[in-house]
């Protein structure tokens, strides 16, 4: 389980299949979450998924939240950011540190 996957819709992430990433698509949360499920099993350690998806999944991707493997990282998508991976991050330094230094 060493592989690098992006999740979310086709414009937002086929250009980081150039670099060599696993890249998967959905436009919905419904046809996310069959999908995600299937990586977080063992297929990826790292999984990188638009906020628009994310947003549709939050119950699902806060069930892998105290797991060591997957990362699951909230991106941008092509229509902007939501500010999820940014409170995700804050969350994550929040309960590493103690307290808000972001």
């Amino acid at each position: 389980m060493d592989k690098i996957a992006v999740l979310g819709d086709r414009g937002s992430v086929l250009g980081f299949r150039a670099i060599g990433l696993d890249t998967r698509f959905a436009e919905t949360p419904e046809e996310a979450a069959p999908i995600l499920k299937k990586l977080a099993s063992g297929e990826a350690a790292i999984i990188y998924i638009t906020e628009q998806l994310a947003a549709g999944l939050a119950e699902e991707i806060a069930s892998y939240k105290d797991r060591v493997l997957p990362a699951i990282i909230p991106i941008p998508g092509r229509q902007g950011s939501l500010g999820i991976g940014m409170s995700a991050l804050k969350s994550a330094v929040e309960r590493a540190v103690g307290a808000d230094i972001l």
